[in-house]
């Protein structure tokens, strides 16, 4: 027997192994299973070179586990190892086997996985000792065993084995006994080994025999060894793709579509992606793309690996390219892998245009399902916006597709205000704002319906992309002011009719928890509405974006504030007005004469004082006029108490207002009974 020392420079090289090198210890089966193949696929490569002169037979990398003797073996037939090739990859943790192997079949040797040697340390994370059991491929070899207790201390000497190729026996550790369950095993291997390219064995299948499930006499296959991605895209059929999505995600819908990535220049790169259907929670669908290097599972965590927007594309990426190092830190620098991601972003949208130029009513029946997609990455990635801007579609309200070029043609002409900016007009629910749309319609303007989770982002942004562009909300003004145009010169409001209007309708609004409303009297026209509600399209797109960006919560804080607007052309509003007149005018009139008495006083005194610095002000000058401003203060305050107690008289008005509040969704409760019984009243 032969002892000797681990090649190591560190004085034990495993705590490393066990903390840092490695961030997840189950890899450990990923590693040992990988060089498995690694060895058979070498195998595979000499015999096509016809440097093997004894039959294959059977290639099948064995993985068995023994609960009492806590131990889990992994068994090939590949190419084995002599003494020397031991203490050369395997005592010495600096080199790789591959890496001589790939120089010398570089041209046939692109399926080795190439991590033996320290991928084979990643056993120690989990086993207080390994056992390797090999014997050469090389005629005449002769079989060793080497073992090793987790010091850089090991052992070789020669032992029996009858057939070519390697058995690597882990003795676990007792804080790691979990791995020694058969539901864990499988799961491990499903997880990591489902795709290698050589079929691994995991005990037997079983069947239902005497009421109870026994083993039969075929191996347990767990892994697919030429996945779908593996194959040319000519030789797939629709199906082939759907039936490989369903065995990946069970649970989910069919997918709407997929891009099969083939490229071999100026990196390697295969894979399948797909396109699920996409309506809400963009949290809920991540994590859904499995990255595979040479069908070995790496990760399945790509964020910060391929662009944020992709993350919610479903499917596989292989890249020999792509190490097989657990380190995201590491991944995410990597230079082949930003390559790979900005290549990906290229085909995901020249497979878009694509679709969208091959059969465009196809994608249009699609868009709401992908639109999610679609916005998420021209939000997030420049790239994708330059060239998704030429088939992003917009939506209108009677469900006709645009794409953003044909949809400014379609409304320069009408739709441009009198500052030259073209005026997007949209609406976030096409059922709640309804009359406000049909009001738009009836002006002949276009409406579109922007109902999407990121539309409030994409409206900012488009704001900035198109050129002299606004969004406003259907129901952000009356139609009469949601485009100005040149000749648009709106009615004037007499001051006194106003501020009476104004006070009888404010004592009668609804007081609402964080809610404001602002009455605001407008000459309409006889046949628009008495009463609407509108609510500031700049106050309400900042709080809609503070519901999206913790960043902006301060905004989400302000109270929503409302524009109460009364048409003061509507007959019902003038009726208020004149009945208003007529019931108070006799209270109202002295006190007005005495306001405007008081407002001649003040406005003496003010001229007295103009001129003057405030240093050079008496006394008396000061309270003369603070006195005559609190004068005027207190018999505004007499004439709006004078109105308050008409307007609480007036069933019209609380009626009005509860109509508009009734039209927004935003009469509940006790006020909408109150509304009902009213209205019987009334009628």
């Amino acid at each position: 027997m032969q002892k000797g020392n681990i090649g190591v420079t560190t004085e034990n090289i495993f705590p490393v192994i066990k903390k840092f090198l490695y961030s997840d210890h189950e890899i450990f089966l990923r590693e040992i299973v990988s060089n498995a193949v690694d060895a058979t696929q070498k195998l595979k490569t000499l015999a096509s070179k016809g440097e093997l002169t004894e039959d294959m037979g059977d290639i099948t990398v064995r993985v068995s586990f023994d609960k009492d003797a806590k131990t889990i073996t992994v068994s090939d037939r590949g190419i084995g190892l002599t003494e020397e090739e031991i203490e050369k990859y395997i005592n010495q943790i600096a080199f790789s086997g591959a890496n001589d192997f790939l120089e010398k079949y570089k041209e046939d040797a692109n399926a080795i996985i190439g991590h033996f040697g320290l991928g084979f340390y990643s056993s120690f994370m989990v086993s207080k000792q390994v056992d390797i059991i090999t014997k050469s491929w090389k005629e005449g070899a002769q079989a060793v065993k080497w073992s090793c207790d987790g010091s850089p201390t090991y052992t070789i000497e020669p032992t029996e084995k009858a057939e070519r190729g390697t058995d690597i026996i882990m003795h676990i550790d007792e804080d790691c006994e979990e791995f020694l369950e058969k539901n864990k095993i499988q799961d491990l291997l499903s997880k990591y080994c489902r795709f290698l390219a050589v079929p691994v064995a995991f005990g037997k299948k079983t069947e239902w025999k005497d009421g109870k499930q026994v083993d039969t006499e075929e191996d347990n296959v767990i892994n697919d060894t030429t996945p779908i991605w593996t194959k040319k895209p000519a030789d797939m059929k629709d199906e082939d793709y759907t039936k490989f999505y369903r065995d990946l995600y069970p649970m989910n819908d069919e997918p709407l579509f997929w891009i099969h990535l083939n490229v071999d220049y100026p990196f390697n790169l295969t894979g399948v992606l797909y396109f699920p259907k996409i309506k809400t929670n963009l949290d809920l669908q991540r994590n859904k793309i499995q990255l595979y290097c040479n069908q070995v599972f790496v990760t399945d965590n790509v964020e910060g690996i391929v662009p944020e927007f992709l993350t919610l594309l479903h499917g596989v990426i292989d890249s020999p390219d792509i190490p097989l190092n657990v380190s995201r830190s590491y991944l995410q620098s990597d230079s082949n892998v930003k390559k790979i991601s900005t290549y990906i972003t290229k085909k995901v949208s020249d497979r878009l245009q694509q679709i969208f130029k091959k059969d465009r009513a196809e994608f249009e029946k699609k868009w709401d399902d992908i639109k999610l997609f679609i916005h998420y990455g021209m939000l997030s990635t420049e790239d994708f916006y330059e060239k998704a801007k030429n088939f992003a579609l917009l939506k209108d309200c009677d469900g006709k597709f645009y794409t953003y070029e044909e949809y400014n043609t379609l409304i320069k002409d009408n739709q441009t205000n009198k500052d030259g900016q073209l005026v997007y007009l949209y609406a976030s629910d096409k059922e709640a704002q309804y009359s406000y749309i049909e009001a738009a319609k009836n002006k002949g303007y276009n409406v579109l319906l922007m109902d999407g989770q990121l539309d409030t982002p994409l409206v900012g942004m488009l704001e900035q992309k198109l050129e002299k562009c606004t969004f406003t909300r259907v129901d952000s003004d009356t139609i009469e002011r949601l485009i100005v145009k040149e000749n648009d010169a709106p009615e004037a409001v007499d001051v006194r009719d106003r501020m009476t209007l104004n006070t009888v309708f404010s004592t009668m609004l609804p007081k609402v928890e964080k809610t404001e409303f602002n009455v605001d009297p407008q000459a309409l026209g006889e046949n628009a509405a008495p009463v609407m509600i509108t609510q500031s399209e700049y106050m309400r797109r900042m709080k809609d974006m503070a519901r999206i960006q913790p960043g902006m919560a301060f905004y989400g804080e302000m109270p929503d504030m409302y524009n109460i607007v009364l048409n003061t052309n509507h007959k019902l509003v003038k009726g208020i007005l004149e009945d208003t007149q007529a019931q108070t005018e006799a209270e109202i009139k002295p006190i007005e004469a005495e306001i405007k008495g008081l407002e001649a006083r003040k406005a003496v005194l003010k001229q007295q004082q103009d001129g003057k610095k405030p240093e050079e002000l008496t006394q008396e000058e000061k309270d003369n006029l603070s006195q005559c401003e609190k004068d005027i203060t207190a018999q505004q305050d007499k004439k709006k108490e004078i109105l308050s107690t008409y307007a609480k008289s007036n069933k019209v008005i609380p009626q009005l207002i509860d109509l508009a509040l009734l039209q927004n969704g935003m009469l509940k409760g006790e006020a909408l009974n109150n509304f009902v019984k009213r209205s019987i009243e009334l009628i």
